[in-house]
């Protein structure tokens, strides 16, 4: 959490590079299935630790091994916290500017924030204030809808969170 994304920027770029996935949406993709980031990983550990030992006990005495224990007695418990991780995953990767700016070149494959910095015009134009603010709203439903269906999970886990029980 120390370093600044800017500062992996070059090493993750020459990762993807030669993978030789540059210009496809691999590393625009893979990185949100993995929600990869510090702040989730605090955020699970937190929930995980908010958890009674209890319940993990329970469930081995009644003979769970650990697959059966994680996949029915804790993983019910911490929807909640997957879900808020998952809204916060979405909205990260979804306002992402820089990522797809750095790792695509076709501009048919461009994501709807670079295509809606094209709307801004160049230094001789004036920008496209109607489409600039068609797009905004465009991009902003997806956020909504998301947030409003994972509503009741999304504020459960992120106020559950760090509760020590």
């Amino acid at each position: 959490m120390m370093l600044p994304y800017h500062v992996t920027l070059i090493p993750t770029y020459m990762i993807w590079r030669n993978l030789g996935l540059l210009n496809t949406f691999d590393p625009l993709v893979l990185p949100a299935w993995t929600a990869w980031g510090p702040f989730y990983v605090f955020l699970l550990r937190q929930f995980f630790l908010g958890i009674p030992r209890d319940l993990e006990e329970a469930a081995r005495i009644d003979g769970a091994n650990v697959l059966q224990t994680f996949g029915h007695v804790m993983l019910p418990q911490i929807k909640p916290a997957i879900l808020a991780v998952a809204v916060f995953a979405f909205r990260g990767y979804w306002n992402n500017f820089l990522g797809p700016l750095i790792y695509l070149n076709d501009m048919g494959k461009y994501t709807l924030t670079l295509g809606m910095y094209l709307f801004m015009g160049g230094v001789n134009e004036a920008p496209q204030w109607h489409w600039l603010m068609a797009m905004s709203t465009v991009l902003a439903l997806p956020m909504l809808v998301t947030f409003f269906l994972a509503q009741r999970y999304f504020i459960e886990g992120i106020s559950l969170t760090g509760l020590k029980g």
